[in-house]
């Protein structure tokens, strides 16, 4: 019985020396979206990997991350990554708030590095 599987996004990030695998869910974060993962960090891994790249990272991205599973699932000690993204855009005082203070965080970095 031949299944065939495929990642949403693969790219490979030249610094890291890694491939990052980036899987696009709706809804809910569910828990065998981990096993999913870790067949394609698995497959990456023995069958494109070169001997002098490091181990690919994976990237879940739901539109809720269930905090709890995660925990659970220890998945902050694979190298799998679970995140959300937003179904509806947030006030434009929110936007104006965080690009105020990202502002004021660069600025201070620029000032340290002085």
């Amino acid at each position: 019985m031949n299944i065939d599987y495929y990642m949403d996004l693969v790219f490979y990030h030249r610094k890291l020396k890694c491939f990052l695998v980036i899987e696009l869910k709706l809804g809910k974060f569910r828990a065998e979206y981990k096993g999913q993962m870790e067949l394609y960090l698995k497959y990456l891994e023995k069958y494109e990997m070169l001997d002098d790249e490091n181990p690919p990272v994976g990237l879940i991205l739901c539109a809720e991350k269930g905090k709890e599973q995660i925990e659970l699932l220890f998945l902050h000690e694979d190298r799998i990554k679970v995140s959300e993204y937003l179904t509806k855009l947030p006030p434009k005082e929110l936007f104006a708030e965080k690009l105020h203070k990202a502002i004021q965080v660069a600025q201070v970095r620029l000032q340290i590095k002085k």
